[in-house]
């Protein structure tokens, strides 16, 4: 079905960046395909995989599908960030190539954004599956908790910088339609790493404009032994390293704005815990006298933190019971 810029309905660019998950992402792009809301793009950019998703996009037969294969892996964020830039849609929503949307997430999305030019994005609660697609109901129940979608009210927030960056409600990776002209895409710095959702949020508080919550379960989050919360051993360890690295960067850059100085104290705590997660991650990495700066400086600037000292300590214990006793810290 090809595109129509001239439907009533505006388009709405799918962003749909890829590696290495061919099965999830034939998954991934059916959901958007079945879209009841029909005036899409859907823009897949593909890392460089091992084994190119060509002919997954041409088994759709559907013109409205855009690919783009890298020539060399680029890194996640540059590859969302190129598949952002792509869109050309009124409204953006990214949707990670494993996860899956309901066939009605951006028909109940998209019209409260044209009903209110003040909106900047609209939101939804999640399902929680797992590696088969199958629904967690208890870990569903969890997540909805876990990010205060349970006591958030529906409809428009006018102020929305607690429910994005405090309480975390708002999913821009996967659960978020975004009126895309307000975004500069080039502003969200390499630095962000895995962590760019979360600065998009930041950058969707600062706008001035509001965000609209719909509190139907409308995606399906998908937990599996690929993702980094799954990882274990080394894998988990560089996982730990980026994300605290990403962290420390999202941090520091919201205790700096004015704008954010009512949260202050729990930007600087999450500041601070990311310095000692940073240091325990480099630590068993075998990286000791790098990780040090990171454990003092949390320990400086933070009331006596029992993990963060302990972590301190081991890393001027003789290098074997050290490696024992993180081991040991780990499977506890």
């Amino acid at each position: 079905m090809p595109i129509n810029l001239n439907l009533p309905e505006p388009l709405v660019s799918v962003v749909i960046p890829t590696y290495n998950r061919p099965d999830y992402l034939k998954q991934a792009i059916a959901s958007a395909v079945n879209q009841t809301y029909q005036n899409i793009e859907i823009i897949v950019s593909d890392n460089c995989s091992d084994e190119n998703p060509q002919a997954i996009i041409e088994s759709f037969h559907d013109d409205r599908i855009r690919f783009w294969r890298h020539p060399e892996n680029v890194g996640m964020l540059a590859n969302q960030m190129h598949a952002f830039k792509m869109a050309r849609g009124r409204y953006v929503a990214s949707l990670h190539d494993d996860d899956i949307w309901n066939q009605e997430f951006l028909a109940k999305l998209v019209p409260p954004l044209e009903a209110n030019s003040n909106l900047i994005l609209a939101f939804c609660d999640q399902y929680i599956i797992d590696g088969n697609g199958n629904i967690n109901e208890i870990g569903t129940e969890e997540n909805t908790r876990g990010f205060q979608r349970d006591i958030l009210a529906p409809g428009i927030h006018k102020s929305f910088t607690k429910i994005g960056l405090i309480d975390k409600s708002i999913a821009t990776a996967a659960s978020c339609v975004i009126r895309n002209h307000l975004i500069d895409w080039d502003s969200i710095p390499q630095e962000v790493g895995g962590m760019w959702d979360l600065y998009l949020t930041y950058l969707c508080c600062i706008s001035g404009y509001h965000a609209y919550y719909e509190p139907t379960r409308l995606t399906y989050y998908r937990g599996h032994a690929q993702t980094d919360t799954m990882l274990s051993g080394s894998r988990n360890a560089q996982a730990k390293i980026r994300k605290a690295k990403s962290e420390i960067f999202c941090y520091k850059t919201f205790m700096e704005d004015s704008r954010l100085q009512e949260f202050y104290e729990y930007f600087q705590t999450k500041w601070l815990e990311a310095h000692t997660t940073l240091g325990i991650g480099l630590m068993r990495n075998q990286q000791i006298t790098a990780a040090r700066p990171y454990l003092l400086q949390a320990l400086k600037k933070q009331k006596l933190n029992f993990r963060t000292l302990v972590a301190l300590t081991l890393s001027f214990t003789p290098q074997p019971l050290a490696n024992q006793l993180l081991r040991v810290s780990r499977s506890a």
